[in-house]
């Protein structure tokens, strides 16, 4: 087993308990406010509900849907067993629905930008052929279909999702990544006053009253890449190069490899300067960096690690780009695993309005792991103002 697979299961450990233990229902209601960020998994929906076809009297849906996300899952339905399906998502924020019917696998995409931070109301209803999209009381999107092998009188049950699909996702025409960290409210679905079910593992989390652009991190869990899985070096005279701009307090990011860790974060909260460990297996020492600006620059070279432009770090033994190209755990909020070094450190608490490695905007949706707490595109602007 290579370094990163083994450092995910050991550093992991009490995630992946989580993640793995036994799966109970929960009931929900569907007219509440729900939280689409914080699941364990991927595809899977976040709640579900079903009933017969021949309870329907309204094949009309309709909801108050907020976001900044630019891609993810909203709505999912669907009858005989997941044979016809239907999904609506956002892409580039824009509205895009997928119909998968008998032959016919249909995907359109158009509208206004929805990912605003804005509440919008939307309306999903079929009429006859055509399946309509509404927002704000006005048509954006309207799909028509129709084949040969499809019936006309539809039995049985139909499926209703959210946040997720209940079919493989394979089938979709046009793949998108389904996390969405947006929330939903006021929920009518179709004529159903049936509960929703969610498993045992989700934990129901408040929506923010107000949200700016950003990533939220609560104080209570971090988000993790492979650095193979992210932009390498340019040129070897500028390395590679992190860049953190927004509010926090608490360790902001640690890498790690085989024998090697490097943590950067407060190691006192309540002082007026940030204390920045820098630490290797060895042993570590502390800086002092201003408060202001709320901003952090970590530039690796080959033979050194350097923040804010300072040189805290250099050792001819290590080849930090041959490392990076290979894998190393870099991860945002804190440092990874349960040993009591690990937790003396302070977990980020606050809002990184924007990470760039290597200029690029990094998605946490894209984590190699997230935890649940960590909203991915929203932060509330009540927890910025307290630290600043």
């Amino acid at each position: 087993m290579n370094y990163f697979k083994e450092a995910v299961i050991l550093l992991l450990g009490p995630y992946l308990i989580l993640l793995c233990r036994g799966v109970s229902s929960d009931q929900i209601s569907g007219k509440g406010v729900v939280n689409l960020a914080h699941r364990q998994s991927k595809w899977t929906p976040l709640m579900q509900t079903s009933a017969n076809l021949s309870d329907i009297t309204s094949i009309r849906s309709y909801f108050e849907f907020r976001t900044l996300d630019p891609e993810g899952a909203i709505f999912y339905g669907d009858t005989k067993e997941g044979q016809d399906w239907f999904v609506l998502s956002l892409r580039d924020g824009i509205p895009e629905m997928q119909i998968g019917k008998a032959d016919i696998l249909v995907s359109i995409k158009g509208g206004r930008k929805l990912n605003d931070g804005a509440w919008h109301l939307l309306e999903l209803r079929s009429e006859g052929k055509f399946v309509v999209l509404e927002v704000n009381n006005k048509a954006e999107l309207v799909v028509g279909l129709h084949s040969n092998l499809t019936e006309d009188e539809l039995t049985g049950k139909i499926r209703l999702a959210l946040g997720g699909m209940l079919v493989d996702k394979q089938k979709l025409f046009h793949p998108f990544e389904p996390e969405m960290d947006a929330c939903i409210r006021g929920g009518h679905w179709l004529n159903l006053s049936t509960p929703w079910v969610s498993d045992s593992t989700w934990e129901p989390r408040p929506c923010f009253s107000e949200i700016k652009r950003g990533s939220y991190f609560p104080g209570t869990g971090v988000a993790m890449f492979n650095t193979s899985d992210l932009p390498g070096i340019k040129t070897e005279e500028a390395g590679i190069t992190v860049e953190i701009f927004g509010s926090w307090t608490g360790t902001t990011l640690s890498l790690q490899s085989t024998g090697f860790q490097y943590v950067v974060g407060e190691l006192d909260v309540h002082k007026d300067v940030k204390e920045v460990q820098l630490g290797l297996k060895e042993g570590s020492e502390t800086v002092a960096l201003p408060r202001e600006p709320a901003t952090l620059t970590f530039t690796i070279l080959k033979h050194s690690l350097v923040v804010n432009s300072k040189p805290e770090l250099k050792t001819e033994s290590l080849d930090f780009f041959t490392m990076w190209k290979k894998g190393m755990l870099l991860t945002f909020g804190g440092v990874p695993g349960d040993s009591e070094a690990e937790k003396s450190t302070h977990y980020l608490r606050g809002c990184l309005e924007k990470i760039l490695v290597q200029g690029q905007v990094i998605d946490l949706d894209r984590a190699l792991y997230k935890h649940t707490a960590v909203s991915s595109h929203s932060c509330p602007t009540e927890a910025i103002n307290e630290l600043t």
